[in-house]
Order: C-alpha cells, then structure tokens, then sequence
C-alpha cells in the first residue's frame, strides 16, 4: 500500500488498538498524526461496561451494531445501531452492553486524546 494510501484509507483492523478494561477494546483510527481530532471505534463485550467518567475532550458517537445502556448528563436511554450521542466536554457518561451481542460505537473526540495516544504508545513497546 502507498503511504498515500495508508494516511487517507484507514483499515480499522490494522489500526492500533489497546484495552482500556476488561472486556472492551478501542481502534484508533485517526488522531495519532497531530490531526486536531480523533476517531476511535470500540466494542464492549457483552455484560461489560464503561464505568461513569468524564473528560474535557468533546465527543459524538455513532453505534454500529449491538445495544447498550448509555448514561449522559444523568439521563439513561438503550441506544441501538444508527443511534447518535453526544458527550459535551466535562459531563459524566458511561455505557453497559446489553444482550449477547457485542456493543460496537464509532467515537469522535475534539481535540485528540492524549491519554488514548499514551495508551497506545504504552502497548506497542
């Protein structure tokens, strides 16, 4: 592949991935080059979930396939693909997957997090 190619097409399964928990597994797809934003696809297996935090980074995401229990800002809604949310900086959120099918959701970040960055950088040593 050219490294043209490499830098505008993106093949989420040879993107870097790391496991932030138990259960649950990010792609970064774009965000490691110095772009201003991130764009990261995650799947939570069955009967896992993200625990409730928050970050300044602003944050819309798109769900894939599955289902989940998504909380925002205190309200709690089941989420199913095509379903949108989105994640003002600073506001408390978590997600649990529900049924037996993994919960995949395509996350976009502004800026791109460093700590994702680190992450990757830590598992690929």
């Amino acid at each position: 592949m050219s490294p043209d190619k490499e830098k505008y097409f993106i093949d989420p399964d040879k993107a870097p991935h790391f496991s932030p928990m138990e259960g649950i597994d990010s792609a970064v797809l774009t965000g490691l080059a110095g772009e201003n934003i991130m764009m990261v696809l995650t799947t939570i297996q069955p009967g896992c979930e993200v625990p409730e935090h928050k970050h300044p980074h602003e944050q819309v995401g798109m769900v894939r396939s599955g289902k989940a229990r998504m909380k925002i800002g205190g309200k709690e809604h089941v989420v199913e693909k095509g379903d949108v949310c989105v994640f003002p900086s600073n506001i408390l959120h978590s997600a649990r997957c529900l049924g037996d099918a993994p919960f995949v959701m395509l996350d976009i970040f502004n800026p791109a997090r460093e700590d994702f960055i680190e992450q990757i950088k830590k598992s690929n040593q």
